[in-house]
């Protein structure tokens, strides 16, 4: 798929893998269109943008018209206790847009379809991408690792009837980057603990006793993989991973070694950890080229400056649980 005489449409182009697609995507393609429930004033690219809520049919149908490839990269990110908590705050929202984005695309002249999927939809891990389907999301991402399954069988629903493919799905790991939200009560693990250390806690109360291992991936690693993936016409589930974990207390000391502030860690081990190890298997994304990732260091120093002169802009982005 060459993308230069292609309309190239990025739903959630002003988010953290969404923002670094579009700028790799500039001088890519023929048209390129931004499509987020964020207001202009948030995207500093020189791209036709359109703000629309993409949880309501007609505006997806609207901003699918004359596109030739779509990356839907939109999403609800949040923390597992946002999932327990706020469940239906994942879930529906999810559902909806999901299910209207690529319906629109089905009754479109769109070419080719990214659908970005999650690692939430795994319950056991080390699990090949075909093995999916051998069990059930964890009770830990139930409600999210569903509402991305049910996208993924609306796209196997529409590859069977039509009796052709047209859409690649990416599964990401755990994804960090700048744009991330830095939200301390909803945000994921490392935006999270960047902004309650840049704040200046002197003390840093972090759930678990930090051996959980996880799959940490750069959005910018996990952009140029989108990008490749629609680039290739993969048709498989790809796993987008580094395929190696790292614990949650060497994360947490990482992550210190950049920040100005240096607070005590306290470990609460009267809160859950989360399950033990999420790792993904990546052997079919490495057969295609994909060794080499940003380095956990070199993404965190990236990330922590950028939030320390990005604060209030972290703080005007839209914010699903609130």
């Amino acid at each position: 798929m060459n993308l230069k005489n292609k309309n190239v449409l990025v739903t959630g182009g002003t988010g953290m893998i969404g923002y670094e697609l579009v700028s790799m995507l500039l001088n890519s393609c023929k048209k390129l269109t931004v499509a987020s429930i964020e207001d202009e004033n948030i995207l500093d690219l020189d791209v036709e943008y359109k703000k629309c809520d993409l949880r309501h049919f007609n505006n997806c149908k609207k901003v699918c018209e004359n596109q030739d490839i779509v990356f839907h990269i939109a999403g609800v990110k949040g923390s597992p206790q946002m999932g327990k908590t706020k469940p239906s705050s994942f879930f529906v929202p999810m559902l909806q847009f999901n299910t209207n984005l690529l319906e629109a695309v089905q009754q479109s002249s769109v070419e080719w379809c990214l659908y970005t999927s999650s690692v939430g939809v795994y319950g056991e891990f080390d699990s090949p991408e075909d093995k999916m389907w051998d069990t059930f999301p964890s009770d830990k991402d139930w409600y999210g690792g569903w509402a991305k399954r049910v996208g993924e069988m609306q796209i196997s629903a529409y590859n069977i009837e039509n009796k052709r493919d047209r859409y690649s799905i990416i599964r990401p790991a755990n994804v960090y980057g700048k744009r991330d939200n830095f939200d301390p009560e909803t945000g994921m693990v490392i935006p999270s603990l960047i902004s309650r250390i840049e704040n200046g806690d002197p003390e840093l109360t972090v759930w678990g006793d930090g051996t959980p291992i996880r799959d940490f991936i750069f959005a910018k690693d996990v952009a140029s993989i989108c990008k490749f993936a629609v680039e290739q016409e993969i048709s498989d589930p790809l796993n987008a991973g580094t395929g190696s974990g790292v614990s949650i207390k060497d994360l947490v000391d990482t992550i210190l070694k950049y920040t100005k502030n240096k607070p005590t860690v306290k470990w609460d081990t009267t809160k859950p950890s989360g399950d033990q190890k999420r790792v993904l298997n990546v052997e079919r994304l490495k057969s295609l080229g994909f060794e080499n990732f940003t380095k956990l260091d070199d993404a965190l120093t990236e990330i922590v400056q950028w939030y320390h002169d990005n604060k209030n802009f972290s703080k005007s982005r839209y914010n699903s649980f609130k």
